[in-house]
């Protein structure tokens, strides 16, 4: 009998993908995405296909991967300081 893990893994993969595949087709069907669910999204996406590729290692997809999750922090980072009332911000330069 195999093991679970590596089957697991291409699950989680797959999940990581239809979570990427989706934050885009959202991208493109809104006229305003709301950003939170669509870095939300692809940081999800990475992190779950970074599961998968640590039990599958193909270092060019993980270093894509991590790259993919900076973006995605970059874009949730912004999100968080745009909802900040300006007076919130400290003082002007």
């Amino acid at each position: 009998m195999r093991h679970p893990g590596p089957e697991l893994a291409n699950y989680i993969g797959f999940a990581g993908m239809a979570c990427i595949i989706a934050a885009y087709a959202y991208q493109t069907a809104r006229d305003a995405p709301n950003p939170f669910v669509q870095h939300g999204t692809n940081l999800l996406g990475a992190a779950l296909l970074t599961v998968s590729l640590l039990v599958y290692t193909n270092l060019a997809s993980l270093v894509l991967e991590g790259f993919w999750a900076a973006i995605a922090i970059y874009g949730l980072v912004r999100a968080v300081r745009a909802r900040r009332p300006a007076d919130q911000e400290g003082p002007a330069q």
